[in-house]
């Protein structure tokens, strides 16, 4: 399928332009759908290329739901950085019980790559994020390939910490809010990688941001950020930030890992500590 871009909407912000893209995936092999904030510099001149930030967001969001309720792009256009959110899963892939429930299937698309029939026909994030999601971003939008990061929130914080530790060569900053840090021990990540990656543990490991920490050795020498509120209702029973926190311990990782009393697993969270991700971000993207 062709990557052809098609402008759904656009609008000036903060110097800028917020769009929104839709195109035909090769990736996926279904259309998808993408948001964009173009800073100040690149948005006046598409010759100048800006460092480059994914986004991933968590659970039943979409490629909306970031740029709505985040309140990034203040800071991006600040900071002179491009920021990218993909949707959380395929849509349309007509899979059996995929709109079933709200943290598997549709808007659940835990950004791996599926093996397991029927899922593993279409649902490939991975690939879609860090090949084909990357690639445009980086030649067909004004975003610098030498100089992006990712970062995300709840599954997407899960998204975010995976695909850093295995595309090194792609991401030179990752942060996260609220991470899903160890999936292979919480409900979610048991659902999840059962169905789409079927009962190989082995194979779950590959996903598990704690798991494949341990096995490395210092893979962000410039740090790593995470926030987690402390009245968040997941934390206890699907989050395990501990366990990252232990990993990145043992791999030699530096680790800010900030618990914040009083905050919950929601935007108004994500929001109030979202200028201190973007200044993370800024000074080792333009360093």
């Amino acid at each position: 399928m062709s990557n052809k871009l098609e402008v759904l909407s656009e609008h000036r912000c903060f110097e800028g332009m917020q769009r929104f893209y839709k195109h035909d995936s090769s990736a996926i092999g279904l259309p998808m759908r993408f948001s964009v904030y173009i800073p100040p510099a690149a948005a006046a001149d598409p010759n100048v290329k800006v460092p480059v930030l994914f986004y991933l967001a968590g659970l039943t969001c979409t490629e909306e739901t970031f740029m709505i309720k985040g309140g990034a792009q203040q800071w991006a256009a600040r900071h002179g950085i491009m920021l990218v959110t993909p949707d959380t899963s395929p849509r349309g892939a007509n899979v059996p019980g995929e709109d079933d429930g709200w943290d598997f299937g549709t808007g659940a698309g835990f950004y791996l790559d599926a093996t397991q029939e029927p899922w593993s026909k279409h649902y490939r994030m991975e690939s879609y994020v860090a090949d084909e999601l990357f690639r445009i971003a980086t030649t067909e939008l004004p975003g610098d390939a030498t100089r992006a990061g990712i970062f995300g929130h709840s599954m997407g914080g899960h998204g975010a910490l995976v695909l850093a530790q295995r595309h090194k060569d792609k991401y030179r900053s990752v942060s996260a809010f609220a991470p899903i840090s160890s999936p292979t021990k919480c409900p979610w990540g048991h659902k999840a990688f059962s169905g789409y990656l079927g009962d190989d543990k082995k194979q779950w490991e590959q996903y598990d941001a704690s798991l494949l920490m341990e096995k490395s050795q210092c893979p962000f020498p410039g740090g790593i950020l995470v926030d987690q509120g402390m009245a968040d209702n997941f934390l206890a029973e699907q989050l395990y930030p501990e366990a990252f926190e232990a990993a990145c311990k043992a791999a030699g990782q530096p680790l800010t890992l900030r618990r914040h009393e009083g905050y919950d697993h929601g935007y108004y969270f994500i929001s109030t500590f979202m200028e201190d991700h973007m200044a993370f971000h800024a000074k080792q993207l333009k360093a």
